[in-house]
């Protein structure tokens, strides 16, 4: 549990990092990428020891981290995307959800 509670607190900052300048088109470039950088480290510093802890203690196998954190990744960005950037959920987007679901289910079953 405290590997996926690390990847939620993750990938909240990734999506900061990589999406949040959106809501800011009149600052240059330059200040969009170096604020990125610096919330990307805190990220890392997240990301890194989850996955090690999700490895290492927990029991899980590198795919099973990957399918975890594709999940969590887009958890976090459709409450992003439908709260900051204002964006409407569609259709497709739900059944690209559900085969992500399905994914998991698979990458998980014994």
């Amino acid at each position: 549990m405290l590997t996926v509670l690390l990847l939620i607190g993750s990938n909240v900052l990734m999506t900061i990092a990589w999406y949040g300048h959106l809501r800011f088109p009149d600052r240059h470039i330059l200040v969009a990428i170096v604020v990125s950088w610096l919330i990307a480290f805190f990220e890392y510093c997240l990301a890194v020891p989850a996955n090690r802890i999700g490895y290492f203690s927990e029991g899980y196998s590198g795919f099973q981290l990957k399918i975890i954190q594709e999940m969590v990744t887009l958890s976090v960005f459709i409450i992003f995307a439908v709260a900051v950037l204002g964006e409407k959920l569609r259709w497709n987007y739900f059944a690209a959800f559900a085969c992500i679901l399905g994914a998991v289910y698979f990458a998980f079953k014994k």
